[in-house]
């Protein structure tokens, strides 16, 4: 049931990994579920506004009947983008393909087919290549709001493919005009490259060609600049999971703080440090009474508990233990409150401890007892392990008397045992009196060669 030490996830997350290749994990997968979402509403809203300005144009432009061709048409484009915001979701999806497909393949349509409710001439070489082209570009920036990078390269490719299909579907359409194409090459007749563009049946493919290259080359561009875009939301939904794992561990008043250093916790050091340690008593046999779901909730609400202690005291949550924890007060910079601090967090952890235990007894459970030990003194602060994995730790005598402390209170029957070297850093007996702490003489520490006076609270 332990918990990743903080060590483990700071040195991650001042290794900074590139999240593009990597792991996905819940803040990058949330930063980017939510940038899709912005991008393809504000493509959305782009869209119905661009609509709105088209239709309106083409009712100057076409101010008869057959205009009503085009204002269902656009009434298709604004169904897809509704559809695109309905299915819209983080990494490959054929059906947002198969709507930029539509998109695109419906924009050709209505470039390339002649009106059916407009009698007058018209032929499919005129409506091909006179000046239309150019209303695939809303396409292409209502893509570069919603979709990645790859994607614009799949509608420059999707658009390439339809257009070009359609100049050799238009060349070999009759004309319902071809007696036009006659007139005008008799009137040019020695002009053969004047002729090729005004003749109103002739398609010049070297100009589609051009028309799509530099669509081409644009949406590269523009993917370019999106790709730039998604590292700098990578990187950020980086910081947000650094500023997270810090959030676990150290109070947020100083989160951002250190979240802004580039060596949060600076170099290998000896500094004095409260350490804290505190346990479920008699937690295994609980276990096995209990079913894994129960166990589960039970540890996941007493951590929730202990956890908010710490922060409202000042402390460092340095690690799980399973039923227990580790805090220190004094990381990663040393105040004059830090013994103070330690001595107020068991307070209040034991006070939570009560309150959980009213409650519990209320709904019929057995009530938990809590056992806390702190010592005081100098640690040794700094990266331990090998190159490929580095853990941030808190090493020393003062580690290990903390924990035989807790251990301890089993056997003094008392809720914490506290050394006297953290009352005298506290401020002296009358803080210790104060919070129900009596003296408890000199102990005899396992795996220590000289004694230690302490100070306990009885059950």
């Amino acid at each position: 049931m332990a918990d990743a030490s903080f060590g483990e996830r700071f040195a991650r997350f001042r290794q900074n990994p590139d999240l593009v290749d990597g792991p996905s994990h819940k803040y990058l997968d949330e930063a980017l579920a939510q940038n899709k979402h912005q991008g393809l509403v504000l493509a959305v809203k782009a869209r119905m506004v661009s609509l709105a300005v088209i239709a309106v144009f083409l009712l100057y432009l076409t101010p008869h009947f057959s205009v009503i061709y085009y204002e269902v048409l656009i009434l298709g484009f604004a169904l897809i983008g509704w559809a695109q915001l309905k299915i819209g979701k983080v990494g490959r999806s054929r059906a947002e393909l198969f709507l930029l497909f539509l998109d695109l393949a419906l924009m050709t349509i209505v470039l390339v087919v002649p009106n059916p409710l407009d009698g007058r001439p018209w032929s499919i070489g005129m409506q091909y290549k006179y000046a239309n082209f150019p209303y695939f570009y809303v396409l292409l920036a209502g893509a570069a709001l919603a979709y990645s990078w790859r994607t614009l390269f799949a509608v420059a490719g999707y658009t390439v493919v339809l257009w070009i299909g359609a100049y050799f579907w238009a060349r070999n359409q009759p004309s319902s005009i071809a007696d036009l194409s006659d007139k005008v090459g008799a009137a040019l007749k020695g002009y053969p490259d004047i002729l090729e563009f005004a003749d109103p049946n002739h398609i010049v493919f070297e100009a589609r060609i051009q028309e799509v290259l530099i669509f081409v080359i644009v949406a590269g561009m523009i993917a370019l600049n999106s790709w730039r875009a998604n590292q700098l939301l990578l990187k950020q939904a980086d910081a947000a999971r650094g500023r997270a794992n810090l959030s676990r561990h150290f109070p947020p008043n100083i989160v951002d703080n250190l979240a802004e250093r580039d060596q949060p916790l600076g170099e290998v050091r000896a500094q004095p440090v409260a350490v804290l340690f505190a346990d479920i008593v008699g937690f295994t046999k609980m276990a096995e009474q209990e079913s894994p779901e129960r166990v589960v909730e039970v540890l996941r609400d007493f951590h929730s508990r202990m956890e908010a202690c710490v922060f409202e005291n000042g402390g460092t949550l340095d690690k799980f233990l399973g039923d227990g924890l580790m805090v220190t007060f004094g990381t990663p910079e040393i105040t004059p409150e830090d013994a103070k601090n330690a001595l107020h967090c068991a307070e209040a952890m034991l006070n939570q401890m009560r309150k959980w235990n009213y409650e519990r007894e209320k709904d019929g459970q057995r009530p938990i007892r809590l056992s806390v030990g702190i010592h005081y003194g100098q640690v040794v602060l700094g990266d331990i392990g090998s190159e490929r994995r580095l853990e941030y730790a808190v090493l020393g005598d003062v580690v290990n008397v903390a924990s035989r402390l807790e251990a301890l209170t089993r056997q003094q029957d008392a809720y914490a045992i506290i050394s006297d070297d953290l009352v005298k850093a506290a401020g002296g007996p009358d803080i210790a009196e104060e919070l129900g702490f009596i003296d408890g003489g000199t102990q005899d520490i396992r795996g220590r060669d000289e004694n230690i006076s302490i100070w306990k609270q009885p059950l």
